[in-house]
Parts: structure tokens; sequence; C-alpha cells
């Protein structure tokens, strides 16, 4: 098939706004509130998106001069994707608070009529992996949705914010690469949509995606292999190994949404071990690991710590780190044996 012709397949084919729309059953306790929320990320993306396509023409790239929450040197970018991400979710009147990797504290977010009664709470990692975004390597959006659990019409709480990934309504990553990639669950199934920047419409693409159950990359951060722990310096050295389908292809990108998509296609195991220069590992829990843990499950794969289910994990603060194990889950189970060998 030509590449026109699959364009035009593509383009007939049906568009996010409409996907949301007939899906939005699939939404529990659904009054709409959830599918506008939906779309002002959708919103949000393209802008951030055109932005992330415009480095190295406009003043975008390069560091912002500041340190995020967690110590990390900001870039531009983080900068501006954090703005348009925390501006377009908060003119929606469609959730009630905002927690941002970037940001100290959460952001309590009050409607025109000075209340509080959207009932959904949004984390994000605005852009992940945004030290690429000078060499032109393919950075992210990391997204987790949880409807609140205090009272409507009170003031957001900490505790919204806190709750364990097996409590989250919908997750997803946006990855802005050769192509600008939007894959989202609700709990039924993982769907991706494709950007046409040339009129700014996302196509379903890759309707009910699933990781391979076994796969042969594996992505790790091979530099820090003498702070590891045991269990993962043993499982590399089985992935290693020339016997059994061995050795796997050792792939590491450094941008956890474009390491977790490539094995999400292609079958595969993703890890950040504690025991780096950060001692509970690098990732965290809750824009970072949850999200991408409940995309996982829902495509057949599986998340761990390296002992525990990811979104079993009750959160203790805002910014918790956690150890992550990813991908397909042959290869995740096979990880955690010799986790549990030590």
């Amino acid at each position: 098939m030509s590449q026109k012709n699959t364009i035009m397949n593509l383009e007939s084919g049906q568009t996010l706004g409409e996907f949301i729309i007939e899906n939005q059953q699939d939404f529990q306790y659904s009054t709409g509130e959830l599918s506008r929320l939906i779309s002002s990320i959708k919103l949000a993306t393209k802008v951030v998106n055109h932005k992330v396509n415009q480095a190295g023409l406009v003043d975008i790239l390069g560091k912002f001069g500041a340190e995020n929450v967690q110590g990390e040197e900001q870039q531009k970018l983080d900068v501006f994707a954090n703005e348009v991400f925390i501006k377009t979710l908060s003119q929606r009147e469609v959730v009630c608070g905002i927690a941002s990797e970037e940001n100290d504290d959460f952001i309590e977010i009050v409607n025109q009529q000075n209340s509080t009664k959207s009932k959904y709470v949004v984390l994000i990692d605005p852009l992940d992996g945004s030290s690429n975004i000078d060499v032109n390597v393919s950075v992210g959006t990391i997204f987790s949705i949880y409807r609140r659990v205090t009272p409507e019409g009170t003031p957001v709480q900490m505790e919204d914010f806190l709750q364990p990934g097996n409590k989250q309504i919908a997750a997803g990553y946006v990855i802005y690469g050769s192509s600008t990639m939007l894959i989202y669950t609700t709990g039924n199934g993982v769907n991706g949509f494709t950007l046409n920047p040339s009129i700014g419409t996302f196509y379903l693409s890759h309707p009910k995606m699933q990781i391979p159950e076994d796969g042969k990359i594996y992505s790790v951060n091979e530099g820090n292999y003498a702070l590891f722990p045991q269990g993962v310096k043993n499982y590399i050295k089985y992935c290693q190994m020339e016997e059994d389908n061995r050795p796997y292809t050792s792939r590491y990108i450094g941008s956890l949404c474009a390491d977790f998509h490539r094995n999400m296609l292609k079958g595969g195991i993703y890890i950040y071990p504690s025991g780096t220069k950060s001692p509970n590992g690098k990732l965290r829990l809750l824009y970072e690991c949850n999200p991408m843990a409940f995309i996982a499950e829902q495509a057949g794969g599986k998340a761990s710590d390296g002992f525990n289910r990811i979104m079993d994990i009750q959160p203790t603060e805002l910014h918790q780190r956690v150890p992550f194990f990813c991908g397909s889950k042959s290869m995740v189970e096979k990880a955690e044996e010799f986790m549990a060998k030590g």
C-alpha cells in the first residue's frame, strides 16, 4: 500500500473527538466532564507539540535557570509545557485540582462561580525527558486522572492526590517524535491516536493496543550498573546470555515515554531500579509510574517495583519515588524472580 493511500485511510477513520464521544459510556460516573477533560488535554498537547516542533527556530531550547521541586534543572520547555497544561485544564471547569511534577504543591482550581464542585484531579508530568529536547530526541507528556475522595464543593485536599494507582479512572501519555501520538486508557483497553499536523486532528491509528507477552528488548541505564541491586545485575546477565532466544537487545533512550512506547509496540522491559544516584529510584510514583502501570496492565503487560504491583502502593507524599519494572508480562515476572533471589 502506498504512503498516500495509508494517509487517506487514516484520515477517513475515527478522530479522537469522535472516539471520546462514542465511548463516553465507558467512563464510570460519566456526566460529560471526563470527556471534556480528555479533550482539554488533547488541546494542550497540540499547543506543546507546536512549540516542540519549533525547537531550534525560536528561543525555547536550553535551561530555564531554575530547579524544580526535585532539585532538577528545568528546561525552558518544561516551564512552557507546565504553564500550558495548567492553564488549559483550569479554564475548562472540569478539574478541582492539579498536581504537576514541576510544582512544589498541588493547585486548587476554583471555577468562575467560585465553586469547587468538579469531580476530578489530574496529576501530570508536562514534559517527560525534557533534557533530550536540545538534541532532538523524543520527549513526552504523562497524565493520570482520579475522582476526588473528599466531598464535592469543598476545597481539594492532599488525600485527593495521594490515592493508589488502582483508583485511576484514566491515564495516558503523549509522545512527540517522528509523529505525535496520544495513547490513553479509561480501564477498557488502550487506544493510540496519531496527529495529522496539517489539519491538527488526532486519528485512531492503534486500536486496542497490546504489549507482546514476551520480548527481546531490555531498557535500563547500564551506566549505573555498579550501583544496581544484585537482583537487577543478575537479570541483566540473564538478558545477555546466549541461550533460549537470547541475548536480548539493549535499548535505552532516557525518555520514559519513548522507551515505554517502543516496548509497548515491540515487546520489552523498562527498568529504573533503586540503588542509583536516586536511592529509591528516579521515577515519580504519581506522575510517571502509576499512569504507565495502568496503561501497561490494560495492554496485557505488568508493572511492579521489583516485588509488588505498582498500582497497589499507597502513596505517602506528592513527589514520592519508587523503583520501576514495566513492560511485557513474562519479562517483568522473570525480573521479579531475580529480585526475590537477591
